[in-house]
């Protein structure tokens, strides 16, 4: 009976490996897999040694499988197997276990035709591909609407004009990767070990930074506690060239929302904040940035998650400054349970809410869409509404110059297969009030957004939305 031996970390049993695994079996009549240890294994273990040694030992090819915590030439003298496999990378370096092997007539073989990637990769690559390939552009909507491409090439290379001043609530997002273990013995419950973390700045802040990539000067203030959370929100917006201005209150955590994830899909999500609104003083401080940084803005940003950064005392007060200045304002406020409301943000130039939050703000649960839109538009004072429907796209609703007749329509979702819906509505927010900033109408604002919200849900994780990326997709 010919004994094989394959030897490796096994963080998680990833294509290449199961294609090593088969090689191997077929090279033998017994397959025996030595794990190596987490001492062994040093910083290239991602997961604990004893699920790493589950793992393989759950693959239908292993007949065996063991941890060791030296050397695997060690293993090799002491169990003096028929055939030790590698992957096909290693035929060119050097391998000891050719040496011990040829001390009593063993064999190295290289497993060709193995994907080569390693099980962290394999883990981090969702964060940083961009399904680009499934983006399209909304033809008959442009058609119709007499949208020229070259339009919206001028209106993307005026974003870099821009003086944009983005005011809310800071978020930062956490995904947890998962591998799932199996149901526990004790109670029904599905039972995971995390492998690896990646944070991101969201809320208000990734708003600031999404303006920031599009090319124009931005300027973020908002609100966070004492803690590392806040220290890392600095770094990335300073990374991400915005214009920082964090007031501290040491009194509420910096929002952190952790999501759970496990073969491409969130399992848990779990939110560490506070709801109460600042203290007075604070929203005077706040008031007094906005003193100076709204002279000269073409843009005021209103993104609203409800945590208590934009009381409506401070809201009604930076609208009356930002119109002193003459400043475009639109505004975003995101509902959590029925807790939200799009239309105390009066007078704005655009708002684009959720079917759901409109519906929330006028507690309208019955009439059609277009109906929808116009009673929220007009408890806003609103002069535009972006709604917007998920799957199904966005409705644009406007009223005509001759102030009677009601102007709808729909671009449809761009994004064929989005891989995370989070922060669509943030980006689709910031290229819209954008382009409506550099002259757009309308139609044009929607087109734009509706793209940028496209490029975003075709990746995991908020990253800032860049020129280049839009410029490619109104190249195709």
């Amino acid at each position: 009976m010919r004994t094989v031996l394959v030897s490796g970390h096994f963080n998680v049993l990833h294509p290449g490996h199961v294609r090593l695994l088969r090689f191997a079996k077929e090279a033998g009549d017994r397959l025996l897999i030595a794990v190596e240890s987490d001492r062994l294994a040093g910083k290239a273990a991602h997961v604990p040694e004893q699920l790493r040694l589950e793992g393989v030992l759950s693959n239908s090819y292993v007949d065996d499988a063991f941890l060791i915590d030296d050397p695997v030439v060690g293993v090799i003298n002491k169990l003096r197997p028929d055939i030790v496999v590698k992957g096909k990378e290693h035929e060119h370096k050097q391998n000891p276990e050719l040496e011990a092997l040829s001390r009593y007539g063993g064999k190295l073989l290289f497993c060709s035709g193995e994907t080569v990637f390693s099980s962290l990769d394999l883990i981090r690559r969702e964060f940083s591909e961009l399904s680009v390939n499934t983006i399209s552009l909304p033809e008959s909507y442009l058609a119709r609407n007499r949208i020229e491409i070259s339009r919206l090439h001028h209106l993307l290379g005026s974003f870099s004009a821009l003086k944009v001043v983005v005011l809310g609530d800071l978020i930062v997002d956490e995904y947890i990767s998962c591998e799932p273990l199996g149901m526990s013995q004790e109670d029904p419950t599905i039972v995971v070990t995390p492998v690896d973390s990646i944070k991101f700045v969201g809320g208000a802040g990734i708003v600031a930074a999404h303006a920031a990539g599009l090319g124009a000067r931005a300027h973020f203030i908002s609100v966070a506690g004492h803690d590392e959370t806040r220290e890392f929100s600095l770094r990335e917006l300073e990374a991400a060239d915005v214009r920082t201005h964090l007031l501290e209150d040491p009194s509420r955590p910096t929002t952190l929302k952790q999501r759970y994830r496990s073969k491409g899909k969130s399992m848990l999500r779990v939110s560490h904040l506070h709801q109460r609104a600042i203290s007075s003083s604070l929203q005077q401080t706040m008031l007094n940035e906005l003193k100076v940084v709204l002279e000269g803005a073409d843009l005021l940003i209103f993104s609203d998650f409800n945590y208590g950064c934009l009381p409506q005392a401070l809201v009604e007060k930076t609208i009356q400054l930002a119109k002193k200045y003459q400043v475009l304002m639109v505004a975003d406020s995101q509902s959590s349970s029925q807790v939200g409301d799009i239309s105390r943000f009066k007078g704005m130039d655009l708002i684009t809410p959720t079917e759901r939050e409109a519906r929330i703000s006028t507690r309208n649960h019955e009439d059609g869409l277009v109906v929808l839109a116009e009673a929220l538009r007009g408890m806003a004072e609103a002069k535009y509404v972006l709604l917007k429907m998920g799957e199904e796209g966005l409705l644009v609703h406007a009223v005509a110059q001759n102030g009677t007749d009601i102007l709808t329509d729909q671009v449809p979702a761009l994004n064929s297969h989005p891989k995370d819906v989070a922060g669509a509505g943030d980006s689709l927010l910031v290229a819209s009030a954008m382009s409506r900033a550099c002259g757009a109408d309308i139609r044009e604002a929607a087109c734009m957004g509706s793209l940028a919200a496209a490029i975003q849900v075709g990746r995991v994780g908020n990253r800032p939305l860049q020129a280049s990326e839009m410029a490619r997709e109104l190249s195709w």
